[in-house]
């Protein structure tokens, strides 16, 4: 929720119903007004960045079913009868491309769809990879595009990430998302604390939008009924966007490691001490692959051998083949994100065919299982469709809760100034009526999570700052207005 009404009307308080109790007026009360002064400032100073966000990640969820029309010719073709060797297929991007360094082949996963064999080019920025796409029943390349991310996002779409993630700035953008997302979390579950802790007449009005309710309070309905609807979700993308930030996404990874949650990663090595394939195919914004099966000594039993060996051994479906470099093996992994997920890898020698190693993802901590299904879901790859339609309402709501949120800020401005004027916050000093058995562990509590995400942590300063300075300003002021 972006930013609640700072005072009661009169006659929305005569219609609030009977006061609360003693003992609920002696810790709520005293709570309320310090949570309203947060949720204002924070409502009112960060709901650009959320505007943004909100505004580039509903273009982002659109962006899939987007991608299929508009690269319709490179992702779909004709289905004929039988496929080619996969061999053949990568035979003929090869041809195309004589100066691509391939590093891993997606071959066709249904009837009608090109196989994608990616490559590293000097023509594609580092991080990227040229994927071209091949006829599976041809060998006839039907186009190349930069491909992006372990998902395999295609221009549209990584175009769309980048604006979300960074502005298109590169890491000094990325403090922009950091941010949203560091106080996204805060302004929704203050949001529904004072949503929650609002007298009202009628149960229904708590998520449902009040009947003949006029104005401010219209407003205020609105944003609060769709913020109670919207609240988990905003949380759960608050906590996964921050799991890939740059500061807090740090400490969520020691965090995750000390708790046993680390991903695993199956190991193609092939001699004692040589590195796997790494982690980097894993993961929201990950490359596709290092390494080349160009050139490389010793036998080689192929990709489609290799394939074969990997199907014997489980592995099916949608599947992506890394091919092997010096020092390891074929891996071949299980790319299916849609519950029920089939994510299991093998490790393929290239010499005999044999499985060295095998991950499946059964076997994952729980708590990296989790990690990965929030990834998925907060990229929209989880559930498919459903999950991009989710992530759309998600964005919108947002979108809506900051508009109707300035709304009511700007209609709390005092008409009768001859100057422009805006709607005033809560008055300053409210945590000075909090007690003080409440106060203590609420600032502990502030504290770490300001340590544990820096950005929430150094903006509340900062915001605290400004406004001392402003409280010293007015009270000087009035000192001299007096004294005139």
């Amino acid at each position: 929720m972006a930013i609640d009404d700072p005072v009661q009307p009169a006659q929305e308080a005569e219609a609030a119903g009977p006061a609360p109790a003693a003992g609920e007026r002696g810790t709520w009360s005293a709570l309320r007004p310090l949570v309203l002064r947060v949720h204002f400032y924070a409502g009112l100073l960060i709901a650009p960045l959320l505007l943004v966000a909100a505004a580039s990640g509903l273009l982002y969820a659109l962006s899939f079913q987007a991608e299929k029309f508009l690269y319709s010719n490179e992702l779909q073709v004709p289905a004929g009868e039988r496929s080619l060797p996969l061999a053949d297929q990568l035979a003929a991007a090869r041809d195309a491309h004589p100066k691509g360094t391939v590093t891993a082949v997606w071959p066709s996963a249904e009837d009608g769809a090109t196989t994608r064999v990616l490559m590293t080019t000097p023509e594609v920025e580092e991080g990227k990879s040229l994927a071209v796409f091949v006829d599976p029943y041809t060998a006839e390349v039907r186009g190349q595009l930069t491909s992006f991310g372990s998902s395999g996002a295609l221009p549209l779409r990584t175009w769309l990430d980048e604006l979300h993630r960074d502005l298109h700035l590169g890491d000094l953008g990325r403090h922009y998302s950091e941010l949203a997302a560091s106080w996204l979390w805060v302004v929704a579950l203050g949001g529904l604390l004072l949503w929650l802790g609002r007298r009202r007449t009628a149960k229904r009005d708590l998520i449902v939008p009040e009947r003949g309710a006029k104005g401010r309070r219209k407003t205020l309905s609105w944003h609060g009924t769709v913020g109670m609807w919207a609240v988990l979700g905003l949380v759960l993308l608050s906590a996964t966007g921050l799991t890939w930030s740059r500061y807090a996404g740090e400490n969520i990874g020691a965090v995750q490691d000390q708790l046993g949650g680390a991903t695993p990663v199956v190991s193609a090595a092939l001699t004692e001490g040589a590195g796997g394939s790494g982690d980097a195919h894993e993961g929201h914004g990950g490359g596709d692959g290092a390494g080349s099966h160009e050139g490389m000594a010793g036998m080689d039993v192929g990709i489609d051998n290799a394939l074969a060996a990997a199907r014997q051994a489980g592995i099916d479906g949608k599947m992506s083949v890394i091919l092997p470099s010096e020092g390891s093996g074929y891996v071949v992994k299980e790319t299916d994100t849609q519950f029920p997920v089939h994510l299991d890898s093998v490790a393929v020698d290239p010499a005999d065919g044999m499985v060295i190693d095998e991950l499946r993802f059964a076997d994952y901590p729980l708590l990296a299982k989790l990690t990965r299904f929030g990834i998925d879901a907060h990229t929209g790859v989880f559930l498919g469709l459903a999950n991009q339609l989710a992530l759309a309402a998600l964005a919108f709501a947002l979108i809506m809760l900051i508009v109707w949120g300035y709304r009511m800020w700007w209609l709390r401005r005092p008409t009768k100034d001859r100057r422009l004027s805006a709607g005033r916050p809560m008055p300053r000093g409210a945590w000075r009526k909090v007690p003080v058995t409440s106060l203590l562990p609420l600032v502990a509590l502030i504290a770490l999570a300001g340590w544990f995400v820096p950005m929430l942590g150094i903006s509340l300063l900062v915001f605290l700052a400004v406004d001392v300075v402003l409280g010293l300003v007015a009270r000087v002021r009035a000192r001299t207005g007096t004294a005139a």
